[in-house]
């Protein structure tokens, strides 16, 4: 999953960053309401975590112009604003969600799967492709019921692609969805770490296509 973390507290921001990313969840902070914009003109994202209070344009403005142009990602209101009247506004303003600061980190990322779950029309996350099984609550894959071990960066492509069983996803999109900035990795890295998955999976039925133009899809053959 990658999301856009729009929050101007910096502090706030560098943690939620790290906790979410150790979840296995790829973040993209921005910390002002124009950046926040372009950002989801731009670039490809999974779910928006927005703080109303931003420099720049407002969460509010922010949010409306999302709408106006007819994006239906989902989007999270994490905010210090937790009024009766602050919570109404922001989901008839095209909101999904809302947390009050102060949070738990858990719920956060609970109520971000639940919105993504909900935006891809499933009641239950994508954790399996035939013997192919991820469990969440030990961030390890199986298969045919055995641990399956692999590399670090196996194991986020790999997750990256289960949970978008069915649908392509271009070497971009996995680099972004996968790696932090911080990363150095070049198309060309996808392409040998794919390899080695279809190795890894050669014996069994699910398959990593490759589909022209358009990326690598896991499903079963």
């Amino acid at each position: 999953m990658r999301i856009l973390l729009a929050e101007d507290e910096h502090t706030l921001g560098t943690w939620l960053c790290k906790a979410l990313e150790h979840l296995g969840i790829q973040v993209e902070w921005v910390d002002n309401g124009r950046s926040a914009d372009s950002a989801l003109q731009l670039r490809d994202h999974d779910a928006l975590v927005l703080d109303l209070g931003l420099p720049g344009l407002d969460g509010h403005e922010v949010l409306r112009r999302l709408r106006e142009r007819d994006q239906r990602l989902p989007a999270l209101i994490l905010t210090a604003r937790d009024s009766v009247n602050d919570r109404v506004d922001a989901l008839n303003a095209g909101a999904d969600d809302y947390l009050a600061k102060p949070f738990a980190l858990p719920e956060l990322e609970a109520r971000l799967q639940a919105l993504v779950r909900r935006s891809r029309g499933i009641e239950h996350p994508r954790s399996s492709c035939g013997p192919l099984v991820y469990e969440t609550a030990r961030r390890q894959f199986t298969l045919h019921g055995e641990v399956l071990h692999m590399p670090p960066r196996e194991h986020a492509v790999l997750r990256a692609l289960l949970q978008r069983s069915g649908e392509p996803l271009s070497k971009q999109q996995i680099i972004d969805r996968v790696f932090s900035d911080d990363d150095e990795v070049h198309l060309e890295a996808i392409e040998v770490i794919v390899h080695r998955l279809r190795k890894r999976l050669s014996t069994t039925p699910v398959r990593i296509h490759t589909l022209r133009g358009l990326g690598y899809v896991l499903e079963l053959a």
